[in-house]
Order: structure tokens, then sequence, then C-alpha cells
């Protein structure tokens, strides 16, 4: 039985990826902060196949606790799935909490690579998971969008270094979701233009399916967020960054 490793398993594309996971018979660890809801999800997709750890991995004491369980214990695949940002003109959002999400997005990320990676055998695989944004700017959400531009970086790197070793790396790269990230980020979901908006189940579907077929270091989820990044080509830097400043959810718009 191969065994999956996934943080921010409990809520938003995390927890849709766990479900059909399962489904399709993997053994889950599964990593989030919120204890009572990895429980309440161990106990629905079977405690005796599936483990639970509650670590909060924008504190150092526990991102160093999971890699060292990493160290420990076998995987087929790590999915790194937790994430966090929030909406906001950069000097209006507490420097706090955006040092918090650079801890998760990217400290977290790369130290839990490093200890799958020193590991991996050939057929195994790393997702990390990115954002459109990645590949384009955020106004009003500065920090976020620089972090994911960092994931999705470091994962194409990591893709080259260790392809002809047979382990597959890839940055998984959704656009806006209806997932509660929004939520916890400041705005909600109706902020976007429905356009632009995939469901949960969608972003879960095409990561499986990039896991699956294993081709290339950049996935782009979405016919239409690949459309949109297609199109600012054809722009100038200046013009694709406004665009982006006039539908963002953390600019006030009148």
């Amino acid at each position: 039985m191969k065994k999956v490793l996934i943080t921010g398993a409990s809520g938003g594309i995390g927890l849709e990826v766990v479900k059909k996971l399962a489904a399709q018979g993997y053994s889950l660890t599964l990593v989030a902060r919120n204890e009572e809801k990895l429980l309440s999800l161990q106990e629905s997709l079977g405690k005796d196949r599936h483990q639970v750890l509650s670590l909060d991995l924008t504190k150092t004491a526990d991102i160093l606790e999971l890699s060292n369980y990493i160290t420990d214990n076998r995987y087929n695949v790590l999915i790194n799935n937790a994430g966090t940002g929030t909406y906001g003109k950069f000097v209006e959002i507490p420097l706090e909490n955006q040092l918090s999400t650079m801890t998760l997005n990217m400290e977290a990320l790369v130290t839990l690579s490093y200890a799958y990676l020193k590991k991996a055998r050939s057929g195994d695989a790393l997702i990390n998971i990115g954002s459109l944004l990645a590949h384009s700017s955020l106004p009003g959400g500065a920090v976020y969008a620089a972090t994911k531009s960092f994931v999705a970086n470091f994962s194409e790197s990591l893709w080259f270094e260790f392809k002809n070793k047979g382990i597959f790396v890839a940055g998984f790269n959704p656009g806006a979701a209806d997932s509660d990230f929004h939520h916890n980020a400041g705005k909600e979901t109706s902020a976007f233009p429905k356009f632009v908006v995939s469901s949960v189940a969608q972003v879960a579907e095409e990561l499986i399916n990039a896991l699956n077929n294993r081709s290339k270091p950049r996935i782009v989820q979405g016919f239409k967020n690949r459309m949109m990044l297609f199109g600012f080509r054809l722009l100038s830097r200046k013009a694709a960054v406004n665009i982006m400043g006039k539908i963002s959810p953390g600019i006030p718009h009148s």
C-alpha cells in the first residue's frame, strides 16, 4: 500500500485531495493544526489505515518535529499543501503575519522537502502546492504572491535535479478556488470574478492527475488560468500588474 503524507490536510484543497487519495487506496498521514478536525477526518476515512499529526508549521519546533518524522518514516509521496496568506496593502498588514506566511510557505516547505528527498527512492514523488500567482503578481497580496513564486522556482529546479533518479518533483499551481483559504486570508471567494474561480474538487482532480502523469515540473491548474497566463505574455509587465491590481481582493475598489 502506497503511503502519502500531506500537510494542510484538514480543509480546502488539501481535504479534497485526502478524500480522493483515500478512495484510491492510499494510506495517508494527515498534518494540520486543528487536531479536532484531523481526528474527525481520520474517523470518517478509517482509523486503522490513516494517521494524523497535529502540528503548527508556522512554528520552527513543529517544522523540525515533522522533518524528523519524515526522516524516520518511509513515504511514497509528500504533498506540501499547507499555506497561508493575508489580503491587504503591504504596510497595513502586521509584519508578524507576513513573516509567518513566509515561514509556512517557504521555510516549512523547504525543510520538509529536504528531509523527504534525502531518503526518496525511484518512483517517489514530491508535489509542492504553489499558486497561479507564482507566475503573476498580486498587489494587495504581495508577500503571498512572492512566496508562491519561490515555491515554483524551487520546485522546477528540484525537478531537474531528481528526474534522472526516477523521483518526480513538481510545483502545482491552482488558481482561485472555492476553499476556506480566502476567508482565512481576510476576504471571501466572492471577491474574485466568478469566471476565474474553480471548485476544490476540480483542483484536487487535476492535482491527482498530475501526480499520476508525472509529465512536467510546472502544472498550472485550469484551462482558464492557463489562458490568462498566456494572455499576460502578450502584455507589458506594467499592464499585467495593473490588471491584477484592479481585480485584487486586497486592494479597495470604489
